[in-house]
């Protein structure tokens, strides 16, 4: 009988710890209301809010992203995911006659988190399919296909400077 005992509370304990240790792996990284710094080089991993197709935009237009994963410093989520990003049309051609397909460059500016704002760098070049049958043939009625990014696609962006948050 206290054989029986002494196994049960065994078991006992050893449930009690691995559910404390689970719990200390499962909360590595807390948010924190307390300010943190987000250093300049930081990847923020990024997708736009709306398509954005080369035949729709022109340069200067301006679209939002939403930050896709949190992004913790110090064991503290300093970008947390959902956060709003703005990004700038910087760069952009039209699908044209022979194959050639639309593109465009979008440059990253900025971050807002918990009001502040993140300036941040990087420029993302989409380029849409060319049409080589086009190409090869010289014709002047085929044209390439226009450049798109989709909601989905994860693009790159860097913090630009050091910024607490």
């Amino acid at each position: 009988m206290i054989h029986i005992v002494r196994a049960g509370l065994g078991a006992a304990a050893l449930c009690l710890a691995s559910a404390s240790l689970a719990q200390a792996v499962g909360t590595s990284a807390m948010a924190s209301t307390a300010p943190v710094m987000v250093r300049a080089g930081t990847m923020v991993a990024m997708t736009p809010m709306a398509e954005i197709a080369s035949s729709k935009v022109k340069v200067g237009d301006s679209f939002e992203f939403t930050v896709v994963n949190d992004v913790v410093e110090n064991g503290v989520v300093a970008v947390p995911r959902g956060a709003k990003a703005l990004g700038m049309i910087k760069w952009k051609t039209g699908k044209a006659i022979g194959g050639k397909s639309g593109k465009f460059e979008i440059e990253f500016k900025q971050l807002t988190v918990n009001g502040k704002v993140v300036p941040l760098s990087g420029v993302h070049r989409q380029e849409g399919k060319g049409n080589t049958v086009g190409a090869l043939l010289g014709s002047i009625w085929i044209s390439g296909r226009s450049a798109i990014m989709t909601p989905g696609q994860i693009v790159n962006a860097m913090v630009a400077e050091n910024t607490v948050v």
